[in-house]
């Protein structure tokens, strides 16, 4: 088993919130430094900034997975993986055409960059990605397996933009088989309001929008292989792993 430092939600400059820092390099290196084996992007409502990530985390080893940070049409955040880019590309492509199209403000909202893997601007998103889309929370976890991915709340514990928050519960018969919690989060009193939770990993991320609020390791994961796909089956369950928070 190979125990792996993990830092699961980031996020780069392309997301709307996000801090012009957060560039491919920048971020992936930050993560370096701060002890981790393992990262995934997760913009909101969009993968585009993954393969530049991808190939500045091959450069220096690192097990990459992209991902998405989902806004679902109830306004709660999914973390969404996925085992290779074209995966998450091709579901970023159905993000954009099930989501409302309004026109981003920078001004107001700050830009939506794609960068390179030398972190040149290569584009910009015009549709806000701070819109939700039109699907569902239950709809998620079956539409992002069909991607070969897995999907999981995010920051359950939160009193926004979280599936606790939107439907007062975390949904039990949904098809999750994970959770993530904030540090801040109480383990002990959300598995007790939510007993369906009580044997998923709960997972710990940064859900960085700056460089500076990205976390030194402390979350772990024991894994048979290092690799994106195991780590999506282990988060399904379908594969015998160890977390560590």
């Amino acid at each position: 088993m190979i125990n792996i430092y993990y830092d699961f939600h980031i996020h780069s400059c392309l997301s709307p919130c996000g801090d012009m820092d957060m560039t491919p390099n920048n971020l992936v290196n930050m993560a370096k430094l701060l002890g981790h084996d393992a990262i995934a992007l997760t913009d909101h409502n969009t993968a585009r900034n993954c393969p530049a990530a991808a190939a500045v985390a091959e450069q220096l080893d690192m097990l990459f997975v992209p991902g998405m940070e989902l806004c679902t049409s109830e306004e709660a955040h999914i973390v969404c993986l996925f085992p290779d880019v074209d995966s998450a590309l091709a579901f970023s492509d159905e993000v954009e055409q099930r989501t409302p199209f309004f026109r981003n403000d920078p001004d107001k909202l700050g830009k939506q960059v794609i960068m390179d893997e030398d972190d040149e601007i290569i584009g910009e998103i015009e549709g806000s990605l701070l819109m939700a889309s039109d699907i569902s929370i239950d709809e998620v976890p079956a539409l992002i397996e069909s991607y070969g991915g897995v999907a999981y709340p995010a920051h359950i514990d939160r009193d926004s933009y979280s599936v606790i928050a939107s439907l007062g519960v975390f949904p039990e018969f949904s098809g999750y088989t994970a959770c993530e919690i904030t540090g801040a989060g109480d383990v002990a009193a959300l598995t007790a309001d939510n007993p369906c939770i009580g044997l998923m990993p709960k997972l710990l991320s940064s859900d960085a929008h700056y460089l500076e609020n990205m976390i030194e390791r402390s979350a772990s994961v024991e894994l048979p292989e290092r690799t994106a796909k195991c780590l999506i089956e282990a988060i399904k369950g379908n594969i015998q792993a160890t977390w560590r928070r």
